[in-house]
């Protein structure tokens, strides 16, 4: 993690949609975080203006960030992040290989990158590989899978819609989330080819809508934010083959009568604990792990609207409120419940926040 010598405070990125997206955010933006206190300041550093930069991931030794472009035509993107904090592209964006590219990921050896494309109504969701270089740039495509499937919520699951990709904390396998065909997809990377080979359909319950899933920290568990059937579900992983097995499942919210999408979800790296995002009940939800059971421990609010992103930061929760355009910081209490120990900042259509 990136800090200030002279401060310690914390890099952090922001990421936001922008006018050709339908926000009115810069495209990538530069705070630093008082690891203490949780208050949140812009650092000076010029905005980069990145189409729709809806997800980043860091290189995990280089100075290089990759954000998706989530448009029609779906791009991603590779940033120098350089030590003054100064942003600039590294090379020309390039074919996200799919529409609407919402989440990525690079590979522990920073050799590939891994991204999702959401897809479109007419186009289905699909994973796709780039190689990098020496120097963190994209290079060349090499794979490009096609998920299958369909579920029950109309307007939501008429094809599928991939939403995260992830490597498993032992760096065997590839999971990837699929909203619209209700599945986790398992897949191998070959290393030295960069080809995906599919191993796994992991199903969930018809209309429950997967987005994203964060591992407990010994990688047998792993939760999953249900954005259609507002639930968080604990699963069994299986590291041998990549497999899940769904042992206990919540409400995301306690709230009544508001249509609720999870976003955000993030496990502590204790283990004991878990949280979420409610777009539209406009909360941050706590819940406590009992055995393979996740018991509610309380909401409070989001610190604006519509909180998409959820990033766990040297004991704080930074929340990012698209609809409001705030960025909040929640202190985790030693109980695992949260408060707000500052007001929000302001970050127009902000959707993501990534530490350094």
């Amino acid at each position: 993690m990136r800090t200030s010598s002279l401060t310690g405070a914390i890099s952090v990125l922001t990421g936001s949609h922008t006018p050709d997206t339908g926000g009115d955010g810069p495209g990538l933006a530069a705070l630093r975080l008082d690891p203490t206190t949780g208050h949140l300041s812009y650092d000076g550093v010029e905005p980069l203006p990145v189409s729709g930069a809806s997800f980043l991931a860091a290189h995990p030794s280089l100075g290089v960030v990759y954000s998706t472009n989530e448009t029609e035509t779906g791009t991603v993107s590779a940033v120098a992040h350089a030590d003054d904090g100064t942003l600039s592209p590294l090379g020309e964006p390039m074919s996200s290989g799919g529409a609407n590219p919402c989440h990525l990921a690079v590979h522990p050896d920073g050799e590939w990158l891994l991204t999702a494309n959401y897809g479109s109504d007419s186009a289905p969701g699909t994973v796709a590989v780039h190689r990098l270089g020496a120097d963190g740039r994209l290079l060349e495509p090499t794979d490009l899978v096609v998920h299958q499937g369909s579920g029950p919520v109309v307007g939501r699951q008429e094809g599928s819609h991939a939403h995260q990709v992830l490597v498993d904390p032992a760096a065997r396998f590839v999971l990837a989330t699929d909203l619209g065909a209700d599945s986790v997809f398992t897949y191998r990377l070959d290393t030295g080819t960069g080809r995906l080979e599919q191993l796994a359909v992991n199903r969930l319950w018809a209309g429950s809508g997967p987005r994203h899933l964060a591992f407990a920290p010994g990688g047998d568990l792993v939760f999953s934010a249900d954005e259609l059937s507002s639930t968080v579900t604990c699963h069994r992983y299986d590291a041998t083959d990549g497999t899940l097995k769904t042992l206990s499942s919540v409400p995301a919210t306690t709230a009544k009568d508001v249509h609720n999408q999870p976003g955000g979800i993030v496990a502590s790296p204790c283990g004991r604990f878990v949280w979420v995002t409610n777009r539209g009940a406009d909360t941050v939800a706590a819940f406590r792990l009992a055995g393979t059971t996740l018991e509610p421990l309380g909401e409070v609010p989001a610190g604006g609207t519509w909180p998409r992103g959820l990033t766990l930061v040297d004991g704080h929760l930074l929340v990012a409120n698209q609809h409001s355009g705030t960025l909040a910081t929640l202190r985790i209490l030693p109980d695992g419940t949260l408060d707000q120990p500052h007001p929000p900042v302001s970050a127009p259509s902000v959707v993501c926040a990534l530490a350094l």
